[in-house]
């Protein structure tokens, strides 16, 4: 339900949400007339609108505001009975500050009050309090969901919670569609060769129709029968190195080998890398091979000769290191424009930079991920990249295999941390 404004009010100021207070006060807006607010009293309650004598029972005041937030919004006035008739509120300074307690401290996320206050002729008073669902779904604090039917509220099934938990998921930066790409700016031996190795017969069927083959059977393109627009997801996956670069430029990482032990030691060697996700993946695993050890077993310890000046390589886990980048790479938070992907190499550790929102994110998620429960930034790159049938012949048992089997290898803990929204991955060399 819309924002309703009233003549005559005294509106309510939360301190900490003054600012936006007086932007909401500045915007231009119709005024609502105290009969227009009885015109709405007196169509009775619905789905949008609930009608409290008092506010005595805050458990049950904020189950009604999570079913009016969870549905589509509404309103709450405060001082009207069930006969509709106009009684007032004693305390309504009282009833405000208890309405802010408890969008605060009682929901689930916390509610960002539109109150007002409401003066008739008669010197009675209502509390109107004004609910809009922008974050939902919400919650009471102790984990029960509810939705407003007509004028009645009740906890939400799990199919509605499911569905409800769809509708609002936020549009993943993968599925975004990239305007003024044609079907030359595909890699077709890339993609293909992935659609053969599912169906032999595939190439006969679609005869290299790229663009319908992206839409209907990847579902990693958007359009009509005359439009064709692929999404991040698709260019990453199947563009040609050179588009890619030019359609997603953040796409690109950088790797970064570094003499000594700490990130402001000597530069030896900086590339920056662009291409399809194959590339990437190719080409991150030639330049860690190039100065450090990728095996399989664990390797004797080896003495170093007195006469030796050059300290040895560093031995890895190749499987660990296989699965490190990949994971690099289909879960990078292409949404984050500043931030950019690193790949730091010292003489006794690799570590992966990627970007990541942190809010929302630590520390729960981040302990979470180390058993392998994880928040996937962008599924469809995430079902296509690891496959067999992609090429990048990628290990499983995705960051639990990599902290057990670095560990065992180099009998040093894995670092697993985030800050200043990027997520860092740190494995030592044996």
């Amino acid at each position: 339900m819309p924002r309703r404004k009233f003549r005559h009010i005294q509106r309510f100021e939360d301190s900490n949400e003054r600012s936006f207070q007086e932007y909401l006060l500045n915007q231009p807006a119709p005024q609502t007339t105290r009969t227009e607010l009885l015109r709405l009293i007196r169509g009775g309650e619905d789905t949008f609108l609930e009608l409290k004598v008092k506010l005595s029972n805050p458990e049950k005041i904020a189950q009604e505001i999570v079913a009016l937030a969870n549905t589509a919004g509404g309103t709450m006035v405060f001082g009207v009975t069930d006969q509709l008739r106009i009684e007032g509120v004693r305390n309504p300074e009282t009833v405000q500050e208890e309405l802010v307690r408890i969008c605060r401290d009682w929901i689930y996320p916390p509610l960002v009050p539109l109150i007002d206050v409401v003066a008739f002729d008669s010197g009675r008073r209502v509390v109107v309090l004004d609910i809009d669902g922008k974050h939902r779904p919400y919650r009471t604090t102790d984990g029960r969901f509810y939705l407003r039917i007509g004028a009645e509220k009740r906890e939400a099934r799990r199919e509605e919670l499911s569905a409800l938990l769809d509708e609002i998921r936020p549009l993943g930066y993968e599925n975004i569609p990239v305007v003024g790409v044609d079907e030359n700016d595909f890699d077709d031996s890339l993609l293909w060769s992935f659609a053969n190795a599912f169906d032999e017969d595939s190439l006969g069927k679609n005869l290299y129709q790229t663009a319908e083959f992206l839409k209907k059977d990847l579902l990693l393109a958007i359009g009509g029968s005359e439009d064709f627009m692929p999404t991040i997801a698709g260019v990453l996956l199947f563009g040609k190195n050179e588009r890619v670069g030019e359609l997603v430029p953040r796409s690109a990482l950088t790797v970064i080998r570094i003499t000594g032990k700490g990130e402001h030691a000597q530069i030896v060697e900086s590339k920056e890398i662009r291409g399809n996700l194959l590339t990437l993946y190719e080409s991150v695993m030639r330049f860690i091979s190039r100065y450090c050890d990728l095996v399989k077993n664990k390797q004797k310890k080896s003495k170093l000769n007195k006469n030796d000046h050059v300290q040895a390589r560093g031995n890895y886990h190749i499987h660990s290191v296989r699965e490190a980048v990949a994971n690099l790479l289909m879960h990078r938070d292409l949404a984050m424009r500043e931030a950019t992907t690193r790949i730091l190499i010292y003489d006794d550790a690799i570590e992966f930079i990627n970007p990541r929102r942190t809010n929302g994110f630590v520390p729960p998620a981040s302990k979470a991920i180390r058993y392998g429960i994880t928040q996937r930034i962008n599924p469809q790159i995430a079902a296509i990249f690891p496959k067999r049938e992609y090429g990048a012949a990628i290990p499983n048992g995705g960051l639990p295999m990599i902290l057990r089997s670095s560990h065992y290898f180099s009998g040093k803990r894995v670092e697993v941390y985030t800050s200043n929204d990027e997520f860092k991955l740190r494995i030592h060399s044996a």
